[in-house]
């Protein structure tokens, strides 16, 4: 048996005492400012976990514009609920800035912010609700069904702050899409970059801009795509289906079926 100790967040740090990873600070304009740092969650096991307790007494300690540091890897869907609502509705001007990673559910709370600026050298990425279930097929069901209604609460955070199709965007969860910046401000998720001298620049959509997305969908394809070359020596592609499974394909294909199941063997 383990017993957890919950710090006081009143408390001043002293130097003996753990790194949190959240800590305010006052940038040079005034705004308060919060780091968001490690996966988020309900409750804290290790102390670097971002939890909606800890997020709510430190964002209503004080009040006017804030500025919130992210970089996460994403975690917990409800907290991070929790925690995009709390942003959504406090009453100063909240500037969003990623520095490293908002992933996931940390993407989710990356859209509460009025304004939402990325580093150069910053990524974002949105997926499928995920979970795990036990039990009989109707357990299994209620699971599938439970997803589909948490992908739908995640779309509209998505939808709110990029006024994209949400078709366009259900695509985009169901093929694990990552965003450069530049992506990112071209498809709504963020408004500008982060740049010296520049804290809020404005998002220009109509600028040439390199940018880049990666779909785990479109890696597969295309690795699939130049096996099948490689297989067929170049001659008529044999037929591949990847999304659905072909149905009893013919002797031909055979073995690029099996490969195509080992290789779903090995995905995370």
């Amino acid at each position: 048996m383990t017993a957890t100790m919950r710090a006081d967040p009143t408390a001043q740090k002293t130097p003996n005492s753990p790194k949190r990873f959240w800590d305010y600070a006052t940038s040079p304009d005034g705004k308060r400012v919060l780091e968001l740092r490690g996966p988020i969650a309900p409750e804290s096991w290790f102390g670097d976990e971002t939890t909606p307790q800890q997020f709510r007494d430190e964002l209503m300690s004080g009040s006017g514009d804030i500025i919130v540091w992210i970089n996460s890897p994403g975690g917990d869907v409800v907290a991070a609920a929790e925690i995009y609502s709390m942003l959504m509705d406090y009453p100063g001007h909240v500037t969003v800035k990623i520095d490293g990673l908002a992933a996931s559910a940390a993407s989710v709370i990356a859209m509460a912010g009025s304004e939402v600026l990325m580093s150069p050298v910053a990524m974002l990425m949105i997926h499928n609700p995920m979970t795990a279930a036990i039990g009989d097929s109707e357990e299994m069901l209620r699971a599938v069904s439970m997803l589909a209604e948490v992908k739908e609460s995640i779309l509209n955070a998505y939808e709110l702050k990029t006024d994209m199709d949400r078709a366009e965007l259900s695509e985009l969860m169901d093929a694990e899409t990552w965003m450069d910046a530049n992506k990112a401000i071209e498809l709504g998720f963020a408004d500008g970059l982060i740049s010296p001298g520049s804290p809020f620049p404005a998002a220009q959509p109509d600028a040439k801009r390199s940018a880049m997305v990666f779909s785990r969908r479109a890696v597969t394809n295309s690795l699939l795509d130049a096996i099948n070359a490689d297989l067929t020596g170049g001659q008529e592609p044999l037929p591949l289906v990847v999304e659905p499974a072909a149905p009893d394909p013919p002797p031909a294909s055979r073995a690029v079926n099996d490969l195509l199941s080992a290789l779903d063997s090995l995905k995370p």
